[in-house]
């Protein structure tokens, strides 16, 4: 035999297997978002300009606000808007909440000690002052962090993806930008499928249980063949799209044209940044 094999044992969940299941359960999760796209939600049946539009100016008002109460009030908004386009709070919890209370608590901790002000009270042995101002600051922060994630979620999530791309080239971003994020989202689904590929075929070869050294040797020798890939995949692909006259315009068949339900929509998104701003300023 002119392929190395392993010595048999039938373990369960072993390194090629959580890798590929890792690759897959990737492609199932962009998958699920695009189905979620396509259902018959609020936001799901705006018009995609509605939607970037109004909901980047949430996030803008909800990075700007200096008052915790319209912060919560933002955030409130934004879960308000996730429930009827079948975005429920689990979700929100999985995709972006967990995640960003741990980035951003780890950056926002330090506030709570350094920020001078009035000391609430001071941590036990260590001595460290807690202040109402460190407090503040850290809630910001989160708040902040957790409403624009939120937000921009719900944009991604409720909106196909060419949709996203031709409503962006109609607010004149540059078609630079529009190429950019139009073939790293194709190329990265082309990409995961290489990959699975490959790891699959490992694994099919495989019939005992690595040692940590065969999947030290595996994990480099595989991330030097992807690389290679990625190299050639990503040229034949830009090549391939600029020989169907791919320029950076993105041309869907069914055109965007406002209805009353997306004026009523720019009217509720304008209500409440203007009331938002309004409350904030008093």
């Amino acid at each position: 035999m002119s392929e190395q094999s392993f010595v048999c044992s039938g373990h369960h969940g072993g390194f090629l297997d959580r890798l590929t299941g890792g690759i897959l359960h990737a492609i199932d999760h962009a998958l699920d978002a695009d189905d979620l796209a396509r259902r018959d939600g609020f936001l799901q049946r705006l018009d995609p300009r509605v939607k970037i539009a109004g909901l980047m100016a949430l996030v803008v008002t909800a990075v700007s606000v200096h008052s915790l109460l319209v912060l919560a009030a933002l955030f409130l908004v934004s879960v308000a808007l996730a429930l009827p386009s079948h975005v429920n709070v689990p979700r929100l919890a999985k995709q972006v909440w967990a995640s960003v209370l741990a980035f951003t608590g780890t950056i926002a901790l330090p506030a709570i000690f350094l920020v001078p002000g009035d000391v609430l009270l001071r941590i036990p042995i260590l001595q460290w002052p807690v202040t109402l101002q460190g407090l503040r600051s850290a809630a910001f922060l989160l708040g902040r962090s957790e409403t624009a994630a939120t937000l921009a979620l719900l944009m991604i999530l409720c909106t196909p993806w060419p949709h996203v791309l031709k409503a962006l080239r109609v607010f004149r971003l540059p078609v630079m930008l529009v190429v950019i994020l139009g073939m790293t989202h194709r190329y990265v689904f082309t990409f995961l499928q290489s990959a699975s590929q490959m790891f699959e075929a490992r694994r099919s070869r495989v019939v005992g249980k690595l040692s940590p050294r065969d999947r030290r040797r595996i994990a480099t020798a595989s991330a030097g063949v992807l690389l290679g890939k990625a190299l050639h995949l990503s040229t034949e692909v830009h090549l391939a799209m600029i020989s169907r006259g791919y320029r950076g315009e993105v041309h869907l068949l069914d055109e965007f044209r406002m209805t009353l339900r997306d004026w009523l929509a720019v009217a509720g998104f304008a209500v409440v940044v203007a009331a938002a701003l309004f409350l904030q300023s008093t």
